[in-house]
């Protein structure tokens, strides 16, 4: 094998790839990244078996081959180098020699035949979304996702395609997202979940994304076709709770307020709050909000007030702050309504201002029990 690569136009498409490849895992050979030539085209792949991403880059080359060249110590080298170009060439002692404008360096490669198998999605439906609504709807959601390994389903965000719109959910039983759009159609009525480490890989790649993703999917695995860039990943095996069930349908005390303001005072106020509990106590009458928190094990006490427009009775209910930080940090808009029914029961979290027609986005926050 013999190639020439430019440095730099290497190094940014390894390091999106660097971001799927495991720090430990019981296969070694998923620590290297597969460079599969195919006369003049190179196609580069990294893979945890779950989630497999690759990218295809245009060569000089006769020849058919496949190595395993470690991803860590690759992206190490290619750092160091400014732009240039760079030859790899693989040597019969099961070395790379990689020559530079100002040197050579070698380092071992393995068969790339040991390399596990590129998942395929077979007997798929195909659909497509723009990639800045695809953005958009991970920004959105993929927060809410939860961590906790026996609840599989809230470890990733639920796909909603439907012929009347798309709906892209997450909860961790604590807080929930759901983003929506009227404005995509499909033909099909499907729903799948997505876990959150190909979402994390799908939000750095798309800003530089101009075209359309196309996503083919089965009830196994789907695959996100994104620019020069293939992400393939295994589906979360488990049904989603009915998450309609928990959003308040009747919701009289209606708050809109500054969502900046809402939010600087929040994490100011937060600081003072139970480092357990993380608790928030507001108080809305009128058109004032109280907020306050208090740490009795090391005396600490916070009291704001802020101005709102409010149309309900006086209410007084408790929040865990780091939810609502999380929640008002990824709601792009300038004023923010909140709706509330009683002090045991979730309240709402929508945009007033600032969402493009046929977009929507609700942010569900459960309650904590006053102390």
């Amino acid at each position: 094998m013999k190639i020439t690569l430019n440095s730099k136009a290497l190094l940014d498409k390894l390091q999106f790839l660097g971001a799927v490849i495991p720090n430990s895992s019981t296969l070694p050979m998923l620590s290297n990244f597969l460079f599969d030539i195919d006369k003049n085209q190179l196609k580069i792949i990294a893979s945890d078996l779950e989630t497999t991403i690759s990218t295809t880059i245009e060569i000089q080359s006769k020849e058919k081959s496949q190595i395993a060249i470690p991803a860590k110590l690759l992206i190490e080298i290619l750092k160091s180098f400014t732009e240039q170009q760079l030859t790899f060439e693989s040597k019969e002692d099961s070395t790379i020699e990689i020559t530079s404008d100002s040197g050579k360096y070698s380092i071992a490669f393995y068969d790339g035949a040991e390399y596990p198998k590129q998942p395929t999605v077979e007997n798929s439906n195909k659909t497509e979304i723009p990639s800045k609504v695809l953005l958009n709807a991970i920004t959105k959601t993929i927060f809410a996702t939860g961590n906790d390994d026996l609840r599989p389903m809230m470890t990733g965000v639920l796909f909603e395609i439907f012929k009347s719109g798309f709906n892209f959910v997450a909860t961790d039983a604590h807080k929930l997202v759901k983003y929506s759009r009227s404005d995509l159609k499909s033909q099909i009525d499907t729903t799948f979940i997505v876990p959150k480490k190909p979402l994390s890989i799908l939000k750095s790649i798309l800003p530089g994304i101009k075209s359309d993703v196309e996503i083919d999917f089965n009830t196994s695995n789907a695959s996100f076709l994104v620019g020069e860039y293939v992400i393939t990943s295994k589906l979360v095996d488990a049904k989603y709770p009915n998450y309609n069930a928990v959003i308040p349908k009747e919701n009289p005390n209606v708050m809109t307020i500054d969502r900046l303001q809402l939010l600087n005072s929040v994490k100011c106020v937060s600081i003072f709050s139970s480092k357990q509990t993380h608790q928030i106590h507001f108080r809305i009458a009128g058109n004032e909000l109280n907020l306050s928190a208090e740490d009795i094990d090391y005396s600490n006490k916070a009291n704001e007030r802020i101005s709102c427009d409010y149309n309900g009775i006086d209410l007084s209910i408790g929040f865990n702050a780091r939810f609502l930080i999380e929640m008002l940090s990824n709601i792009q808009c300038d004023n923010v309504q909140l709706e509330m029914s009683e002090p045991n029961r979730a309240g709402i979290l929508t945009a007033v201002d600032g969402l493009e027609d046929g977009e929507s986005l609700l942010m569900l926050v459960m309650p904590v029990k006053l102390n």
